[in-house]
């Protein structure tokens, strides 16, 4: 067991006691509008914490195959996958391991909807309300122009006017929308109107709705009742069960990304070179982009020593962002990233031969390192 301070460097650390502060607010949540929450694995996978997130939640849902099998197996509790478009040899274990699956198109469940159902799966279709509610952030918005994720009401409309259509159709348990990112609960009870809208018809027909993820109900500003005020409303009004899958507010501010200063060189500003790389570590950071907060700074100028900061490997953009500190940088200090849990570990890539970051829990200020990777790791994904 090491302080934060003194594990090796870079390392995620996972802070278990923030995990179960908001993992006991979404059990509320779920208990209180008599929903299910499912933790979202493609914003977070460590699996060395299902068993605690298994407690207060209801199952995972997975983006493919590895992580129905990830959530299978780990998780131990209800699967659910989604993907815009499934191959035939991996729908073959999908049906045995995950029984909810959600189809993208008619056409991919003219292709496997029989099979999903003779092996005793619920399945759903994904739809597009049409409503986008995001300002920023296009890579990030389904709804956005051009969008491959759902069926838009008119092909929808489109589809029951044929007998293959209908008798799919009449297959259907639920209905799926995912359109929103990092959001509060009015952004989704304004998607609630456009799928009342457009959709509403057809939800008598309906055993469940998911309302997708990106609700990020663990943050401080997050509108928790109206939330529940969107879940029972619809839940009551259709006679519905309602799903939801947040990534994000399962690790929000639950995690740290450690890391040391390897030099300090002079550029047009002074930047301190890291252990760590935007590119690799926390592609999110120059694909978003978004400024990640740094424990102990300020932005640029607050305090009287100003960096960038950026990584080792040999992308000129490979940089993290700017901040300002009390005391001047040098090698060896340790810094630390925060809210690093979600979208880091399950993103990272090995571009140049970058290490992996070690894994580790951390418990009442203690850590524990659950995960080390080494040469192996990278020399195996090549060949």
């Amino acid at each position: 067991m090491a302080d934060i301070y003194e594990i090796n460097t870079p390392s995620f650390v996972v802070d278990l006691d923030k995990l179960k502060e908001n993992l006991e607010l979404l059990r509320s949540v779920a208990d209180e509008t008599k929903s299910k929450i499912l933790l979202a694995q493609k914003a977070y996978s460590c699996f060395d914490t299902y068993p605690l997130i298994a407690e207060y939640l209801d199952g995972t849902t997975a983006s493919g195959i590895y992580e129905a099998r990830l959530g299978f197996e780990e998780f131990k509790k209800e699967v659910h996958i989604f993907s815009p478009a499934y191959k035939a040899e991996d729908m073959e274990e999908i049906v045995k391991i995950a029984k909810h699956i959600v189809f993208n198109s008619f056409s991919q469940m003219a292709l496997y909807a029989k099979l999903a159902k003779e092996n005793g799966c619920e399945i759903a279709l994904r739809i597009n309300p049409e409503c986008s509610t995001q300002t920023e952030h296009e890579i990030y918005d389904p709804c956005s122009r051009g969008s491959r994720l759902g069926v838009r009401i008119a092909e929808f409309e489109k589809a029951l006017e044929s007998k293959e259509g209908k008798e799919l159709y009449y297959m259907l348990d639920g209905l799926h929308f995912h359109t929103l990112c990092e959001q509060n609960s009015d952004d989704l009870y304004t998607t609630l109107q456009a799928v009342k809208q457009k959709f509403g018809k057809y939800l008598p027909d309906m055993k469940w709705l998911n309302f997708g993820g990106g609700h990020h109900i663990t943050r401080k500003d997050y509108d928790v009742e109206l939330l529940k005020k969107c879940i029972v409303e619809m839940r009551d009004d259709y006679d519905l069960s309602i799903y939801l899958e947040p990534g994000e507010a399962v690790v929000l501010n639950a995690g740290y990304l450690v890391t040391t200063v390897l030099d300090v060189v002079e550029a047009d500003i002074p930047v301190a070179i890291l252990d760590t790389s935007a590119a690799c570590h926390m592609p999110d950071v120059i694909e978003m982009p978004y400024r990640p907060p740094l424990k102990d700074s300020a932005l640029p100028d607050e305090k009287p020593y100003t960096y960038r900061l950026a990584g080792p490997t040999c992308l000129a953009g490979d940089v993290i962002g700017e901040y300002s500190f009390d005391k001047a940088l040098k090698a060896g200090d340790k810094l630390v990233f925060e809210d690093m849990a979600l979208y880091t570990m399950v993103k990272t890539n090995t571009f140049n031969g970058m290490p992996l970051p070690d894994i580790n829990v951390m418990e009442n200020g203690e850590c524990r390192l659950i995960k080390s990777f080494s040469y192996e790791d990278f020399k195996m994904r090549l060949s």
